[in-house]
């Protein structure tokens, strides 16, 4: 193959559902949209994720989309990636539908019979069709009267962890990183979430509670779209670091701002398995791979990856 300089990496990070992906299949894929590699692909995680060296000046948005579409047809992602400053030592995450798997509102709407309303104010809010705090305030309000008891019960009983979640966070924190829960949900859930997977911080808002009930409101300020990139900024300056240094993860509208700045910066921002507004801006996208995908992208192989 025709050697080239390896300013970045074509990395392709497979669903975890899928069959096993070979070196030649990359390969060929590159070979087909007539992108030019460096030698032979390379192990990330054996038959899940490779890396392909290539020159990311000659790559075209064009080649790139074809790329992923053909990958995408074998359930697997494919992301351009520059090899300088790959690793990051700042990891900023949404928490619903991105490290677990719920939506904690529409759960706990569909106990007390008004899921489908709340669920699809979620959805739209989302999707960047309404404003998150407002949306926000109006489906807290119709879980007025809640009790306490009932968030318990969700947590313990419903609120599971994504895939690739535990091995993110302690992989990350064992190179260093801080790691931090930044979502517009509510700390109720944040600090347990973070506690589990051994968060350095959290931050969410917070459900007024009266009495062990909710009363139908969240203490202000709301954290929502610009708040989260607010967080990304404090995080930065707190830990010395700049967006460079960052990898930002989620799925939603309101995790954009935050997703956008950390790739104007040279860092990475992630689309997760993301809504169609966030998975058509964001330069980094994972569709099929687990959260382990966001290792691979920073060019962690399996002896580096931390089970817990």
């Amino acid at each position: 193959m025709t050697s080239v300089p390896s300013t970045h990496v074509l990395v392709f990070s497979r669903s975890p559902h899928g069959r096993a992906l070979l070196a030649g299949a990359v390969e060929a894929w590159c070979r087909e949209v007539n992108v030019a590699i460096d030698g032979e692909a390379r192990t990330l995680r054996a038959e899940v994720a490779w890396e392909c060296a290539c020159d990311g000046a000659a790559m075209t948005d064009d080649m790139l989309t074809a790329l992923r579409t053909r990958a995408g047809a074998a359930s697997t992602d494919c992301n351009l990636v520059p090899t300088d400053g790959r690793r990051k030592k700042l990891l900023v995450a949404d928490m619903e539908s991105t490290i677990i798997a719920q939506e904690c509102l529409d759960e706990l709407a569909a106990d007390v019979g008004i899921g489908d309303a709340v669920k699809t104010i979620t959805a739209r809010a989302m999707n960047g069709e309404l404003d998150f705090e407002d949306a926000l305030r109006e489906r807290v309000v119709m879980l007025e009267g809640v009790s306490v008891a009932a968030l318990d019960a969700l947590y313990e009983d419903r609120v599971t962890l994504m895939p690739g979640a535990p091995e993110l966070v302690a992989t990350m924190a064992a190179q260093g990183a801080t790691t931090a829960l930044v979502s517009g949900g509510f700390t109720y859930f944040t600090a347990r979430v973070a506690e589990r997977l051994g968060f350095d911080t959290h931050r969410a808002n917070t459900l007024a509670i009266e009495a062990d009930k909710l009363t139908g409101h969240v203490v202000p300020p709301i954290l929502g779209r610009a708040a989260k990139l607010e967080a990304l900024n404090a995080l930065c300056a707190e830990h010395g670091l700049t967006g460079r240094d960052a990898v930002c993860v989620g799925d939603g509208a309101n995790d954009l701002d935050m997703i956008n700045a950390a790739n104007a910066q040279g860092g990475m921002g992630i689309a997760f398995h993301a809504k169609p507004v966030v998975a058509a801006e964001a330069r980094y996208r994972l569709d099929h791979a687990d959260l382990r995908g966001l290792l691979d992208l920073q060019g962690f192989r399996d002896a580096e990856i931390s089970a817990s």
